[in-house]
C-alpha cells in the first residue's frame, strides 16, 4: 500500500518544487493530489493506473497545449516509470458546479465552444474515409462486448450495427479532440480552462460534441446554441445527422462500462440514448 511518505506524486512534486503541502479536495479522484508550494502556487500531481492513458495525456499536453495557451495546465514534471504527471493549476471552479439555468451556465457553454474551436480549427484535416472506418470498427467491437454480456437485444444490436455501417461509409473531418468534453472538465475563472486530456487524440471532429449532445443539450437546447455561437461554425444538417450516429457509440460504451463498473447511473444513461436511436 502506498503511503504519503513514498507516494510517487509527492516525490515528483518535492523534486520539482521543493516543499509542498496537500490541499484536501473531495471533488478530485483519488489518483490526483492538489498541492501548494511555499510561494502559494497551486499544482496537481496525477498518477495513471494505465500506461497508455499516461502516454496519451503527456503527448496531448506537449504536442497540442501550444494551441491552448492560457486555457490548459502546463507539465512541470513527469516520471515515466510510475506514470505520474505534475501540472500547473488553472484557477477556477468546475463548470458542473454552476447553477443549472443560470447565465453563468450559458456563458460557460459559449466559452467552451470558443476554446474548443481554437483547437479544432488549428488541427483540422478535411474530409477523409479513414476516420469513419476506424470508428465503425471500434463501434462494432463495443457492440460485440455488449452482445456477449447480454446487454442488448437483437433489434438493438442491428440498430447499432446500422450506425456502424453509416460511419464506415461517411467522409468526415478529423481534428485533435478532447473526447470527454463536458462541464466537469471545464474550469471557470479569469480565463476558461480545460483539463483531463487522457482521452485526447485525433478523431472525427464532430464526435467531440457527442457527450454534450446526449448528456446536456437534449434538455437544454439553449446551451447548444450558446456553444456553437462561441465555436463559430454551426452544424449543418448532414453533420447533425452524423452526430446522431455517434449516439450509438455513446450508448453502447455507457452500457458496457456501466455493467463492468456496476454503475447504475451510467447504465441508465446508455439505455436512454439507445432508446433515442429507435
Amino acid at each position: 500500500m502506498i503511503t504519503l511518505s513514498d507516494d510517487p506524486r509527492l516525490s515528483l512534486a518535492r523534486g520539482a518544487l521543493g516543499a509542498v503541502r496537500i490541499v484536501h479536495d473531495p471533488t478530485l479522484p483519488p489518483r490526483v493530489l492538489r498541492l501548494v508550494d511555499t510561494d502559494g502556487n497551486e499544482f496537481f500531481a496525477k498518477q495513471h493506473s494505465e500506461r497508455d492513458r499516461y502516454t496519451r495525456e503527456l503527448h496531448a499536453y506537449l504536442a497540442w497545449g501550444a494551441h491552448l495557451i492560457g486555457h490548459v495546465p502546463r507539465v512541470v514534471g513527469r516520471q515515466d516509470r510510475t506514470c505520474t504527471l505534475l501540472l500547473t493549476a488553472v484557477r477556477g471552479v468546475r463548470a458542473d458546479a454552476v447553477a443549472p439555468g443560470s447565465p453563468e451556465e450559458e456563458q460557460a457553454h459559449y466559452e467552451a465552444g470558443r476554446v474548443l474551436g481554437k483547437l479544432h480549427h488549428a488541427t483540422s484535416v478535411p474530409r477523409t474515409g479513414a476516420v469513419g472506418t476506424e470508428l465503425a470498427q471500434r463501434l462494432r467491437d463495443w457492440i460485440a462486448r455488449a452482445d456477449r454480456a447480454g446487454l442488448i437485444s437483437t433489434a438493438e444490436r442491428d440498430r447499432m450495427s446500422h450506425s456502424a455501417d453509416v460511419l464506415a461509409n461517411t467522409l468526415m473531418d478529423s481534428a485533435v479532440c478532447h473526447l470527454d468534453y463536458q462541464p466537469r472538465n471545464w474550469l471557470l475563472g479569469d480565463a476558461f480552462g480545460m483539463c483531463d486530456f487522457e482521452h485526447m487524440r485525433r478523431d472525427a471532429r464532430i464526435r467531440d460534441f457527442a457527450r454534450l449532445e446526449f448528456r446536456r443539450w437534449q434538455a437544454a437546447p439553449h446551451l447548444r446554441t450558446a456553444f456553437f455561437a462561441g465555436y463559430g461554425t454551426p452544424l449543418n444538417d448532414t453533420e447533425q445527422r452524423l452526430l446522431e450516429s455517434f449516439g450509438a457509440i455513446e450508448a453502447v460504451t455507457a452500457l458496457v462500462r456501466g455493467h463492468e463498473q456496476d454503475d447504475l447511473a451510467l447504465s441508465s444513461h446508455g439505455r436512454t440514448v439507445l432508446a433515442r436511436l429507435a
